[in-house]
């Protein structure tokens, strides 16, 4: 097993979480409330992670670009929260709009890193791809 697979799984679980409590939360909030909620708790958790790292003297390196790239990932997650609490509040059951966005969103980024970063794709890796495209044909039709 390849040593970073349990932290790819632990971040999975992570990211079902919080699909998971978007879905309970859409029920309750705006969904701007919402996001700003999720993304203020986020933010305080980045800020005592990184804390810590410099508690313990380890180097945090700082550039232009790869500040304005974590800046435009928060904007595309900001904006996906909002519309993940739109989505959930208009009915969608978590069992189908989660597989749905994430499904979605594994699939474009596959496709951006083809286009934009002209990386490789096995055989298999794009059957992998072709299975996220027909799951989510078959999720959308049942609603």
């Amino acid at each position: 097993m390849p040593a970073w697979l349990p932290l790819a799984l632990l971040t999975a679980l992570c990211l079902a979480l919080y699909n998971f409590f978007i879905k309970l939360a859409s029920g309750y909030l705006a969904p701007a409330v919402g996001a700003v909620v999720l993304q203020l708790v986020a933010a305080a958790l980045g800020a005592a992670w990184l804390v810590r790292l410099k508690l313990q003297g380890q180097p945090i390196s700082l550039n232009r670009t790869g500040l304005g790239l974590a800046a435009l990932a928060g904007l595309g997650v900001g904006l996906a929260e909002i519309l993940t609490f739109v989505v959930f509040q208009r009915g969608v059951p978590s069992s189908v709009g989660t597989p749905i966005i994430v499904g979605g969103s594994v699939l474009l980024t596959a496709l951006l890193g083809l286009v934009v970063l002209r990386e490789n794709l096995s055989l298999a890796q794009a059957g992998g791809l072709l299975c996220i495209v027909v799951g989510i044909a078959l999720l959308a039709r049942g609603n």
